[in-house]
């Protein structure tokens, strides 16, 4: 989807952000519980997004010889 690092980067940073307004601002009531789930889940998948390598193909643990 994302291979380059920047835009991966910067849509990992605005999905953390994100999640973390929603869980912030989550009022104690059924919808609270479900935005606090929504920003969990912005929150996991932001993080992945910035931890991803850009080319999964190449084994970064790989000795050429």
């Amino acid at each position: 989807m994302l291979r380059k690092r920047l835009p991966r980067r910067l849509a990992g940073a605005i999905l953390v952000v994100t999640g973390g307004l929603f869980m912030w601002l989550a009022p104690e009531s059924l919808s609270g519980v479900l935005l606090l789930a929504a920003g969990i889940a912005l929150e996991a998948i932001g993080l992945r997004l910035e931890r991803r390598d850009g080319d999964s193909k190449v084994d970064p643990h790989a000795v050429e010889r």
